[in-house]
């Protein structure tokens, strides 16, 4: 097991606040004066972490905690019943992991597997957020109240006028009827680990509903990292939509224009390369809790340190 010293866990948990409280608060806040966000909420309500556990810094698997009962005191939700606190030690009790964890444990590892041996495809532009509103009137678009930046029939003309080749099933399914048929893929649930790939927007930011759905069990060092990126992808997914969000701030990437799928291909990019080391990490963590349903005692006395270490 490693071991963190206090110095170094509470240096963690500092680090985790100062990604994640701001942008967590701010939606509690907007929630209870019933007032939305067409950004920020998606990171809430499509994936659907409660605020207050994203918040809650805890150590991954594998990790023992040096910690006081001073420290306990406070960080109350560390003295869950999920943690083993013994001889000045804190550590998740993977006893008491469960079934459905290990399998899905499993699934993430080999999805981020497939996707970290493929290459991205960097053509689709952010086409998909047009393709929602494809064909759609005025009083049928998702964020009502934002006007869009072209009339109908430019957005239109625009969307057939590039091949729009969408590898995401959870956007996918989000199109118009009449802007399917378009898709040069059409992904499914279960096609999903052949087609997803790196560069897609999406993909990236799900590295956050992932990580978040095996808490605690992965930390929320990576949980946080993985929601930061997260943040920054929907920042760009919404900026190369076709809402005309100038009033909250956002300058649009017109994907419409050569320059601006130049830029959109540049900042998909750079996502791409944090996503890169954050999916190992995943697939590292994820791959350590699936063998742990063959030797839930001994496991972490076979792992390898080095790989503990990157969790």
């Amino acid at each position: 097991m490693i071991v963190w010293g206090r110095e170094e866990w509470q240096r963690r948990m500092h680090e985790h606040a100062a990604r994640v409280a701001a942008h967590a608060d701010a939606f509690v806040d907007r929630r209870s004066r019933e007032v939305k966000h067409p950004v920020h909420d998606f990171l809430f309500t499509y994936y659907s972490f409660a605020p207050a556990k994203l918040k809650q810094w805890v150590p991954p698997c594998g990790v023992g905690l040096e910690i006081t009962n001073a420290d306990l005191a406070a960080c109350p939700w560390l003295q869950s019943e999920r943690f083993i606190h013994e001889n000045g030690l804190l550590h998740l009790d993977t006893r008491r992991l469960r079934r459905r964890e290990h399998e899905f444990a499993s699934w993430v590892a080999m999805l981020c597997t497939r996707i970290l041996g493929k290459a991205g495809r960097f053509t689709c532009y952010g086409l998909h957020e047009w393709a929602m509103v494809y064909h759609q009137s005025a009083q049928q678009v998702r964020h009502q109240g934002y006007e869009l930046r072209l009339p109908p029939h430019e957005l239109a003309a625009f969307v057939e006028s590039l091949p729009v080749c969408c590898s995401h099933y959870d956007a996918f399914r989000f199109f118009t009827p009449d802007a399917r048929p378009l898709n040069v893929l059409q992904p499914t649930l279960d096609s999903r680990p052949d087609l997803e790939q790196s560069a897609c927007l999406h993909a990236k930011m799900d590295l956050y509903k992932w990580s978040s759905k095996l808490w605690p069990w992965t930390g929320s060092d990576l949980i946080g990292t993985c929601f930061e990126l997260a943040f920054m992808g929907r920042d760009l997914d919404m900026r190369a939509s076709p809402y005309d969000l100038s009033a909250l701030g956002y300058e649009p990437v017109k994907i419409e224009t050569v320059e601006g799928r130049a830029r959109y291909e540049s900042e998909q990019r750079g996502l791409a390369a944090r996503a890169q080391e954050l999916r190992e990490r995943l697939r590292i963590c994820c791959e350590s809790l699936s063998l742990m349903e063959r030797a839930p005692v001994h496991l972490l006395a076979e792992l390898d340190e080095r790989e503990l270490g990157q969790i």
